[in-house]
């Protein structure tokens, strides 16, 4: 069963991301799935015909994790934007992030931080689902240094692609305008899911 596209045209008009931006981020987005959906047809073509043991396979294998890692990983950014940037102080996910940073903002400078380093790449709160404690992590790819065990909750995409349009180079700007739309019930949602 093929991966599908998404839509996510309902954020066109969201404060702070031009339709420019959003629609050629989609257009990224698109790639990731299908370029999944190919590797997994190639894949499994290949192993059908005694393929899997050379190194073009492996190579495809390799391959996969950056493909699948783009395509959900931007599912997850887009799902987590479109709100309007306040996270409900009664909920668990804010009591989570006060017990283990001290505060809201405390936890909100360090993952602007973790955002604004040099590089491209993600900014990550991840649970840590065995210990439950979160963790503002950065990804530099998108198939290496994911933490074992740990679920996404709130995802920021720091590639280039993500703000070079609207901001130049003004990263922090980007990361301001991305706070201002974050849906935090989606965050809550996943952080529910993830301890269940």
């Amino acid at each position: 069963m093929a991966y599908e596209t998404k839509d996510y045209s309902k954020l066109i008009g969201m404060s702070g991301f031009s339709e420019t931006l959003l629609r050629n981020h989609f257009t990224l987005y698109q790639g990731y799935v299908n370029n999944t959906n190919t590797l997994c047809d190639t894949l499994a073509r290949m192993r059908k015909e005694g393929k899997g043991a050379t190194p073009e396979f492996s190579e495809l294998k390799r391959r996969f994790g950056w493909e699948f890692n783009g395509m959900r990983l931007h599912e997850h950014y887009f799902e987590n934007l479109g709100g309007t940037g306040q996270l409900a102080s009664g909920g668990e996910l804010a009591a989570r992030i006060n017990e283990q940073f001290g505060s809201y903002d405390e936890w909100m400078q360090d993952f602007k931080a973790t955002g604004a380093m040099r590089g491209i790449g993600w900014a990550i709160l991840y649970l840590d689902v065995a210990a439950g404690k979160l963790l503002n992590v950065w990804i530099n790819e998108h198939d290496v240094g994911h933490p074992a065990g740990c679920q996404p909750i709130l995802v920021l995409d720091v590639f280039e692609h993500a703000f070079l349009t609207d901001y130049g180079l003004k990263r922090a700007d980007y990361i301001s305008a991305y706070f201002q739309n974050i849906n935090w019930e989606m965050a809550q949602g996943r952080l529910a899911q993830a301890r269940r």
